[in-house]
């Protein structure tokens, strides 16, 4: 996927402001192709598309892959990342990064100029982005076609408001988490309450508190800059708090194109938006108040840049090619990334140079500076981390010791504490988190992320607890029209002993230290739903009707969808629930119904299928849609189209080519039968219309209700008033053609029992198969001359047409 050459496949970038649809149409292009990879700007964004994409496709065809979360299913054909995780080793066909004018970010540009450079698809590449990086992409990427897009919507500046005069569905932006806090309060106050959107928070916590948010749980939301990258939000109204910021080194006014990067979230698609202030803030003056509405921006004149030729061959050669700069015009090497001062620190340790001796070391110390900084501490305080963990590694075991990885993560493994205290107990969760999914780190990796993730699931729940209790007044009247939630206390979870002496036991220590007294439990609320919406996928079933269990309960019914193949799926939970944690959970069961429809049709779908012929592959997408049985008559011109190999190759993979229909072996199976069943049903919306084969089930009298396509659907077509498993119908139906060829013939004893059926309902079945009794009740083949019209339709009512 990495080409130095630009000429292996096209490059489009699409540029404009928000809301011009671009991520959503990348999305689109990204499912048009076997494979493809989507990196994005923010954890909670790469979160919220993965979400999107295994609405689709379901969860086994898509990886997620981020600095602390890997979801990596055994055959994915997408890979939805952030920026700085995409695999690169890993060739798609298509490959798309988004929000790339952050190559002008002082911290993170570098990634998002080298994913510029270098990172392509094998068939088509995508960059999306504000349209201030035009003159820097076409100059950097010269052979990429530039797009513009309008906006959907229009963005009109409302001057400035006071909180109390502030529009519903309006988001307050605030730059620094203390001030969103008392955004938070002040809105609790005057108006019953906000959802809190912060960078630093959980996906979990996101999720809840955006999920509350869109539900009109509560009618406005409190939040950073986090909001500005393409994160979907129902906001109409966006106002500054605040229009300065802490860049890391000093506090500074947010340029034009920044505001109007956070200020564009208000208005969504066609429905228009407003921005402006919130008093005491002054005004937005005229000028960069016009550039916002009409997304007119200074350009981008340069691109953070560091060199990827790396010498691993000592610390400081790997220092100096660090040092490199840029010969390219339009490129600016970077000096602010965290993982680079680490290493600069980490130099003047004896300790650290007596270890990295030779190449492996050297390349080992550089990726444990890649640790990333979390909890925002000090470089030096982080510098301790990363030296520690480097000398375990360079070690006798050449792995972390697992005493001290327990003692740093048990500590951690407590809900109690404020907002502030969860927060830190979260990020630091973070960082082993992160530290587990090194799989050459750490002996039995696996476990070690569950217990990671199983720590920040119990701290984001409490997280989300303490902000509602913090941020929504109870009896909120939104919350109380909406939700009507009858809240049950958690049980007090024991704290472990304090174990001192971790990399970050002061910094955990001094937060602990000003927390307030731990407060009441919190409430359960809708954590469940949020950690069955989070649950593997083999803790999820269905059976014959389409209810969906977790764990054996009922949560879900299957529905009709766009088509038999994409059903819905209706969340069965108690009213207690709200409405946000509803939404995430039906998210969550469509995507397992996804995976449920690919697990069924897995044969049908094996890579092996491109080897066949036109033909070939138009019998296979007639199986799909059929879900696994088509008649040959509806497939006749493919099938004798078929060659040698086609056949050779169908056959070696279980799928039968019969006289009267084409099926596949293993979707003929009771399971596979019972989940065809409750497609059907499902699609239907009527179990009447869909019969329903017990296990060892060979045929079964159907009602003249069910139609022929729907039994030959379930893999038991309609031959003479019974649906008959289509193995059995080629069976009986060859047995009876060597009869024919002999002569007229009487109904072979053996029919009924290979039926299940009693003796006097097998003649139907015959009949049904195409041949009629003479005048000494023997019978032949029936002519084709004497099927007339009316002949006809009574053979399809009676399904003699399987």
């Amino acid at each position: 996927m990495s080409m130095a050459s630009d000429g292996y496949a096209p490059i489009t970038a699409l540029l404009g402001p928000t809301n011009t649809g671009k991520t959503h149409r990348a999305v689109q292009r990204l499912l048009d192709h076997p494979t493809g990879m989507i990196g994005l700007p923010l954890r909670l964004l790469a979160r919220e598309i993965y979400d999107r994409v295994t609405a689709r496709v379901g969860e086994s065809a898509v990886a997620l892959v981020t600095g602390e979360e890997k979801r990596i299913p055994t055959r994915p054909r997408y890979w939805v990342c952030t920026v700085e995780a995409m695999p690169l080793a890993q060739e798609v066909d298509f490959l798309a990064v988004d929000e790339v004018q952050l190559v002008g970010h002082p911290q993170r540009g570098h990634v998002f100029t080298d994913r510029l450079l270098h990172a392509r698809g094998a068939r088509e590449t995508w960059y999306l982005g504000a349209d201030t990086v035009r003159p820097l992409l076409e100059q950097l990427v010269p052979t990429a076609r530039v797009q513009g897009h309008p906006r959907l919507s229009r963005l009109t500046h409302a001057g400035r408001s006071t909180l109390r005069a502030l529009p519903p569905r309006s988001a307050v932006v605030a730059f620094g988490v203390p001030q969103v806090y008392e955004m938070g309060e002040r809105l609790r106050r005057t108006r019953g309450g906000a959802a809190i959107v912060l960078g630093a928070l959980s996906p979990r916590t996101r999720n809840a508190q955006v999920a509350m948010y869109q539900a009109g749980e509560v009618d406005y939301l409190a939040a950073t800059d986090a909001i500005g990258m393409g994160l979907n939000l129902d906001v109409d109204h966006v106002a500054f708090a605040a229009t300065h910021k802490f860049d890391g080194r000093e506090s500074r006014p947010l340029e034009a194109a920044e505001l109007a990067q956070i200020a564009g979230r208000a208005g969504r698609y066609l429905n228009d938006g407003t921005f402006g202030t919130l008093a005491p803030e002054p005004e937005l003056n005229d000028a960069v108040a016009a550039a916002i509405e009409q997304h007119r921006f200074a350009p981008l004149r340069t691109a953070w840049w560091r060199s990827d030729d790396l010498d691993f061959s000592s610390i400081d050669s790997l220092l100096a090619s660090l040092q490199k700069h840029p010969r390219q015009r339009g490129l600016r090497w970077v000096d602010r990334a965290v993982d680079y001062e680490c290493l600069r620190l980490l130099a003047r340790s004896p300790a650290v140079r007596r270890a990295a001796w030779g190449t492996e070391r050297v390349r080992l110390l550089w990726q444990a500076c890649q640790i990333p900084n979390f909890s925002g501490s000090l470089v030096e305080h982080h510098a301790q981390l990363v030296e520690e963990v480097f000398a375990q590694l360079a070690g006798r075991t050449a792995r972390l010791d697992p005493d001290w990885l327990d003692q740093n993560v048990r500590r951690l493994d407590d809900p109690r504490g404020d907002v502030d205290t969860l927060m830190l107990r979260i990020e630091l969760t973070r960082t082993w988190t992160y530290v587990s999914h090194q799989a050459r780190w750490v002996a039995d990796a696996g476990a070690w992320q569950a217990r990671t993730q199983g720590i920040e699931e119990r701290l984001s729940d409490a997280l989300h607890e303490q902000l509602v209790q913090r941020f929504v007044e109870p009896g909120h009247a939104v919350a109380s029209r909406t939700r009507k939630r009858r809240r049950s206390l958690a049980p007090p979870t024991e704290s472990e002993p304090d174990q001192r002496g971790g990399p970050f036991a002061k910094l955990l220590d001094v937060k602990l230290s000003l927390a307030e007294p731990p407060p009441s439990p919190p409430v359960a609320g809708d954590s469940r739903y949020h950690t069955i919406a989070d649950a593997a996928h083999d803790r999820f079933s269905s059976d014959s009707v389409g209810r969906v269990c977790f764990d054996g309960e009922v949560i879900g019914q299957l529905t009709r969808g766009a088509d038999l193949l994409r059903p819905e799926v209706k969340v069965i939970v108690p009213d207690g629930a709200g409405a946000g944690a509803r939404s995430r959970l039906q998210r969550r069961l469509v995507a397992w119904a996804r995976d449920l429809v690919a697990e069924l049709l897995e044969v049908l779908r094996d890579e092996r299928w491109a080897a066949l012929s036109g033909a070939g592959r138009g019998v296979m997408y007639q199986l799909e849609q059929g879900l696994g049985t088509v008649a040959v008559r509806r497939a006749r011109s493919e099938i004798e189209a078929l060659r040698g190999e086609d056949r050779k190759l169908l056959a070696s993979s279980g799928i039968v080519l019969g006289v009267r229909h084409v099926y596949a072996r293993a979707l003929i199976k009771p399971h596979a039968v019972e989940q065809r069943v409750a497609l059907c049903r499902a699609f239907l919306g009527d179990s009447g219309l869909v019969p329903e084969p017990g296990p060892a089930t060979v045929s079964l009298p159907v009602s003249s209700r069910i139609a022929a396509p729907t039994c030959v659907a379930i893999g038991f077509p309609l031959v003479g008033g019974r649906a008959i498993r289509s193995d059995f119908i080629e069976r009986i139906d060859a047995r009876l053609r060597d009869l024919a060829r002999q002569g007229p013939f009487s109904i072979p004893a053996e029919i009924a029992p290979w039926l299940g059926c009693p003796e006097q309902q097998v003649p139907q079945v015959v009949e049904g198969l195409g041949y009629q009794p003479d005048s000494e009740g023997r019978y032949v083949r029936r002519r084709r001359s004497s099927r007339g019209r009316s002949g006809s339709r009574r053979r399809r009512r009676s399904g003699g047409g399987a």
